[in-house]
């Protein structure tokens, strides 16, 4: 397979040409694939730019119908699909496949959310003429696209955070024109479901500009979409580092625009006493969160907090089992999985860290295998030295231990922004928490009670984001379909004619959906 960019509904032949790297063998794949050019990179936004004219004002049941065919078009696919992202990611069938299923399903939600059509928040204020001391005029807001969308593809979802995921299909529904910059971890992939985009909007006679793909194996595509003049909103999943250098672009250009970038989360788990005396062993099976797929999760926990006791000396024994009996996993590219000894290495070798367990259960027949280990520090060390706090992506946690739970709180409250906080208690106890409970509920985007964070459910209440560092942005989310709130932006209509009204804000609703009329909901 040979593919080059996808702009538009063309292939258009860019820079120089570079091979995905199969994260299992350490070989190139055979693919060839050519990084973008600065033209082809004016090409698509200003495509984009023309597509968003028209594409903007596209009712909701012709982009429902899109997105439903993005959909189809993917499971067209079939198990080519599969097997190319299994070759690029490491990632394992099943895992793909439910991904897979994701995707589509996130597809098929929004275009529910387009046919229903309450989602552009239409509030009407009718004229009041007779009003004292002043008349109040007409007037009525709603959500409108806010234009062309950068989205930069995440490495560890190459289905569901990719070309056709969470960011691209919450833009599209908006009526936001998308260019995507391809991860170079799964350049393959990412063309296969390319090019089920673009058929998908030739069937539906879509302006070519609707939808692009570039490739590029480094930074300059990227940084040239966020900088290009005809670009309004970026996208980003990656790391701390790589988000926040968006943002800076984002922000020194002419005309400032919005990056939402979620880039980095170490999830805390509280485990409260009485939790610990009444399941321990329970409570250790936490050992899948840490490293199903090689810990290799946005949600994945890496921080465990209690306070001493023989209750959690019997988890540490549980745990220390659990993860000496997991297998190694590949990791999703040879630098995550560098970075990821690293850092766990750098740790370790702390005098104030010892290691709870670490698995000896190596594949020596592939490269990059991500090893499970989790670790313990006392809450006075882990507080005496921020490094701790940083997130290592992959199969790996730490253990803080408090001496009571004063100091518990204490390292709750050093806490920097997460995605995610999870407390593990039995109901009676959590009274005697709030202080607790109310704090994790201001440094985290999702509070979890008994669950493990990992595994986000795609849907209306989900909220995927939260303070800083976990995103640059607390208030959306990326998953759900909250997430088309970062594509739009408020529109007020101030005394016009009905007849020239946007339909969702004209007088006798003829799309039928519920607005927020003179301060009653109705329809």
């Amino acid at each position: 397979m040979e593919t080059q960019n996808l702009i538009g509904y063309q292939y258009i032949k860019g820079g120089k040409s570079f091979r995905a790297i199969s994260p299992a063998t350490g070989a190139e794949l055979e693919a060839e694939f050519n990084a973008a050019s600065l033209a082809d990179v004016d090409k698509a936004m200003q495509l984009a730019d023309k597509a968003f004219a028209t594409y903007s004002l596209t009712d909701g049941k012709t982009k429902a119908a899109f997105l439903r065919s993005i959909a189809d078009e993917i499971n067209a696919i079939g198990d080519t699909l599969i097997e190319c992202a299994m070759a690029e990611s490491g990632l394992p069938a099943q895992r793909l496949q439910g991904e897979r299923g994701r995707t589509t399903g996130q597809l098929n939600m929004y275009a529910n959310l387009l046919e229903e059509g309450s989602w552009v928040d239409a509030v009407i204020d009718t004229a009041i003429p007779n009003r004292t001391p002043l008349p109040r005029i007409d007037i009525r807001k709603m959500l409108t696209a806010i234009g062309p969308a950068v989205v930069f593809g995440a490495s560890n979802f190459p289905l569901a955070f990719s070309v056709a995921g969470g960011d691209t299909c919450s833009a599209l529904a908006a009526g936001c024109p998308v260019v995507v910059k391809a991860h170079p971890a799964h350049p393959g992939t990412s063309a296969l479901v390319g090019e089920a985009i673009k058929k998908a909007a030739q069937k539906h006679n879509l302006h070519e500009g609707v939808f692009s793909l570039l490739f590029d194996d480094g930074y300059t595509v990227g940084e040239a979409l966020v900088k290009h003049p005809k670009t309004k909103i970026v996208t980003f999943t990656g790391s701390l580092k790589g988000g926040m250098a968006l943002v800076k672009m984002a922000q020194e250009r002419d005309e400032p625009i919005p990056v939402f970038a979620e880039m980095g989360s170490v999830n805390p788990i509280i485990l409260l006493p009485k939790a610990l005396e009444n399941r321990a062993e329970e409570l250790a099976k936490l050992s899948a969160s840490i490293t199903t797929n090689a810990g290799q999760f946005c949600t994945q926990p890496g921080l465990l907090l209690a306070v001493k006791s023989e209750a959690l000396n019997k988890f540490k024994k549980a745990l220390a089992v659990a993860i000496a009996d997991v297998n190694s996993a590949t990791m999703l590219t040879p630098g995550i999985c560098a970075n990821f000894n690293k850092l766990s290495n750098s740790v370790i070798a702390d005098d104030a860290v010892t290691i709870i367990a670490k698995s000896d259960k190596l594949d020596a027949g592939n490269v990059n295998q991500g090893v499970a280990v989790v670790t313990e520090i006392t809450a006075s060390a882990f507080l005496a030295d921020e490094k701790y706090k940083e997130e290592i992506f992959g199969p790996y946690s730490m253990l803080i231990v408090a001496d009571d739970v004063a100091q518990l709180e204490q390292v709750v409250n050093s806490l920097h922004g997460q995605l995610t906080a999870t407390v593990m208690a039995e109901k009676e106890e959590l009274p005697q928490y709030k202080t607790i409970t109310n704090k994790l509920a201001k440094l985290a985007g999702r509070v979890i009670l008994n669950g493990p964070p990992t595994g986000v459910e795609v849907g209306n209440a989900m909220q995927h984001g939260g303070p800083y560092p976990a995103t640059s942005d607390s208030r959306f989310t990326s998953v759900g379909t909250g997430a088309i709130k970062r594509f739009v932006r408020p529109v007020c209509w101030q005394n016009w004619d009905n007849d020239l009204l946007p339909d969702e804000l004209k007088d006798g609703n003829p799309l039928n959906i519920w607005r927020l009329v003179n301060g009653e909901i109705a329809k």
